[in-house]
C-alpha cells in the first residue's frame, strides 16, 4: 500500500511516453491488418499502410500531449516576448520537415496533373502516366497520381491543421520551458513520420516508373539527380522522427514548473 501511491505517480509521470509508444503500437498492427487486404493491389495496401502508421503515431502524440502533467500553480512572470511556435520546435529538422511537407504537396500535385486519365475505368484515374516511345504511347507505373494519392492528401488534410493547433498550444501553455520543447519535438516528429514516409513512397513510384523503360529520357536523368537524394532525405527523415518518438527528449523535473523565485 505504501508505494501504490509513487508507482501511481510514476506512471503519471509518465503516461505521455506510453501514449506515444502505443500511437506507434497500434500503428504497426493496424498497418500489418491493411496488408492483408488482398482484394487491393500491393501498390494501394502500400499507402494504407503507410498513411494508417503515421496517423496513428501523429494520434498518440496528441493523446500523449494531452496527458501531459502540468503545474496548477505557475507562477506568474512579467515578459514582453511572447511566445512563439519556431522556438520550441526542432530548429534544424523542423524547417526541413516544413520543407518537406510543401514538396509533397506540390509533387502529388504534378503527378496528379500528369497522370492518364482512363474514361472507361474513371476510378482508376491516376495509376499510370504515359509517355511517347519510338513514336508510340507507353504507360509507365505505378504512379502516384490521385489513385494512389488521394488517402496521402486525405491524412495531410487531417494532421496537418491539427498538428499546427497542438504546437500553438504547446507554445502559449503552461509548463516548463523544457517541458513545452519535449511536446513540440513530439508533434513534429510524428508529422514528421507522416510526411516523410508518404514522400519517400511517393518517389519511390515515380523512380521506379521512370527508370523501368529507356523512354523516360529527361525524366531519367532527373530520377537520378533529384529523386533518388530525396528519397535518401525523407529516408532519414523517417529515421529522426521515429528516434524522437520512441527515445522523447530527456525533461529536467525542475522543468515542469517554475522556481518561486524565478524572476
Amino acid at each position: 500500500m505504501l508505494d501504490a501511491a509513487p508507482l501511481q505517480r510514476r506512471i503519471l509521470d509518465h503516461a505521455d511516453h506510453y501514449a506515444r509508444w502505443s500511437g506507434l503500437a497500434i500503428g504497426i498492427v493496424v498497418a500489418q491488418a491493411l496488408s492483408t487486404l488482398v482484394h487491393i493491389e500491393f501498390e494501394q495496401r502500400v499507402v494504407f499502410c503507410i498513411t494508417a502508421f503515421g496517423l496513428c503515431a501523429v494520434a498518440g502524440v496528441l493523446l500523449a500531449d494531452a496527458l501531459t502533467l502540468v503545474p496548477q500553480d505557475a507562477v506568474r512572470t512579467a515578459s514582453l516576448a511572447p511566445r512563439l511556435v519556431r522556438d520550441h520546435v526542432p530548429p534544424r529538422m523542423g524547417p526541413l520537415i516544413a520543407l518537406q511537407g510543401v514538396s509533397l504537396t506540390v509533387l502529388l500535385a504534378i503527378a496528379a496533373a500528369t497522370a492518364s486519365i482512363d474514361p472507361d475505368h474513371i476510378f482508376s484515374t491516376g495509376k499510370v502516366v504515359t509517355v511517347t516511345c519510338n513514336g508510340m504511347q507507353v504507360p509507365l507505373g505505378p504512379w502516384p497520381g490521385l489513385y494512389y494519392s488521394l488517402p496521402m492528401f486525405g491524412a495531410l488534410a487531417v494532421a496537418t491543421p491539427t498538428c499546427v493547433w497542438a504546437l500553438r498550444r504547446i507554445a502559449h501553455g503552461p509548463g516548463g520551458e523544457e517541458q513545452r520543447r519535449d511536446r513540440a519535438w513530439a508533434v513534429t516528429g510524428a508529422w514528421g513520420l507522416l510526411v516523410s514516409s508518404q514522400q519517400l513512397y511517393a518517389v519511390l513510384m515515380v523512380s521506379v516508373s521512370l527508370t523501368d523503360t529507356g523512354c523516360a529520357g529527361a525524366m531519367g536523368a532527373l530520377t537520378f539527380w533529384v529523386f533518388y537524394p530525396l528519397a535518401l532525405l525523407n529516408l532519414f527523415t523517417v529515421g529522426w522522427s521515429l528516434a524522437t518518438l520512441v527515445v522523447p527528449r530527456s525533461v529536467n523535473d525542475d522543468a515542469t514548473g517554475e522556481s518561486p523565485d524565478h524572476e
